[in-house]
This record gives structure tokens, C-alpha cells and sequence, in this order.
């Protein structure tokens, strides 16, 4: 689909929050190295960006990260993620146009990048909210196969098709130094430094 109002995204979301957890599948293992990657450390300021009901919270909290911020523009998911972590900074509103009084040392985008209607738009923004020498990293919990699969069915409405990691990796080289482009098995994931 080549375009979808945020109205549609918001009510697709709300509509799932209340079960969204219970249908969650983690696997640990490409969790962790997708947040190794990301450079998810102690002592980092982290923002979430369409965090959900807090999937990867708990381990932002397990490596140390000194705050964690997030923001999902369905408030059914803001309001799940805030009650079950009320250590964390959780915003309801669109990361595009929040008025972010502060940059952070890692942004990350998980399991959400394909609900963004305009690709180069969002990598802007986020660059925007990433300090310099910080990293912004785009990943999904499958490969690029299964996305592009997964969201050509109930989510097609508000989805628009994944880029391949190296599409991905030339939209961010404007203001990233690119050094994850890829897609295997078990994730994909993309990756860069601010300049």
C-alpha cells in the first residue's frame, strides 16, 4: 500500500493492545543480538521509538541503560507500556512531530518500521533525535522474507513494503555511517553512527 492515515495505524493498534503480549514471540537470542548491535549498554539515554506495549523494555533495564524514553502513537499500547514499567519515560503521540526537548545515545525501531508511510521522512526524524556519534538501528525479530509476508496480511492496510536491509542502509547514509545492513533467518537489522 502505498499510503494510510495515522488514524487507521492508531485504531489497528488499540484494537490489539489488551492481547498483544500473550501473542508476542521473543526469541532471545536475536533480541540480544539486536540490541548489541544497537550499542544498548549501561549508562546510555535510549529512545523507543513505536514501542508498543514495552516488548524490549525489559531489557533496556537489564543492561543498565541510565533512562529510557518511549513513544507509540496508539494510546492502548502507551498506556500498557507506562503501567507495566513506570520507571520508564512512556509519551503517547506521533515521534514525527513530539517536541523532544533532548537527543539520545541509541534510537531504536523494533518490530514497527513498515507503519511509517514515508521512509525518508522518518529516517530524518530520527536522525534528528539522535545525538552525534550516537546510533539509530531499524530491526524486526524476523527476516526480510516473513516481514514482508507478515505484513502483507491483517496489517497491509497500514504497512507499507519493508525495504531490503541495503535500500534501508542508503536511506540512512545522509546521516548515518552504515555498518549493519542485513537479513537472516532469525532478524533484520539495520544500523549506523550519527555523524
Amino acid at each position: 500500500m502505498d499510503s494510510f492515515d495515522i488514524e487507521s495505524v492508531i485504531e489497528f493498534f488499540n484494537s490489539r493492545a489488551a492481547a498483544w503480549d500473550e501473542k508476542m514471540v521473543r526469541n532471545e537470542e536475536a533480541i540480544s543480538a539486536i540490541l548489541d548491535v544497537a550499542g544498548i549498554r549501561a549508562g546510555i539515554d535510549v529512545l523507543d521509538v513505536a514501542c508498543g506495549t514495552g516488548v524490549l523494555f525489559p531489557d533496556y533495564f537489564s543492561r543498565g541503560v541510565a533512562s529510557l524514553t518511549a513513544i507509540d502513537v496508539a494510546p492502548q499500547m502507551a498506556r500498557r507500556a507506562q503501567e507495566k514499567f513506570p520507571q520508564a519515560d512512556v509519551i503517547c503521540g506521533n515521534v514525527e512531530t513530539w517536541p523532544f526537548e533532548r537527543k539520545f545515545d541509541a534510537v531504536v525501531v523494533y518490530n514497527a518500521f513498515p507503519h511509517f508511510p514515508d521512509f525518508q521522512r522518518i529516517i530524518r526524524e530520527l536522525a534528528s533525535l539522535t545525538k552525534p556519534g550516537g546510533r539509530l538501528t531499524v530491526a524486526h525479530g524476523m527476516s526480510l522474507e516473513r516481514l514482508r509476508a507478515h505484513h502483507a496480511g491483517a496489517a497491509s492496510k497500514i504497512s507499507r513494503e519493508m525495504l531490503a536491509p541495503e535500500e534501508l542502509a542508503a536511506l540512512m547514509r545522509r546521516y548515518f555511517i552504515v555498518d549493519t545492513a542485513v537479513s537472516d533467518d532469525e532478524k533484520y537489522v539495520v544500523s549506523g553512527v550519527r555523524v
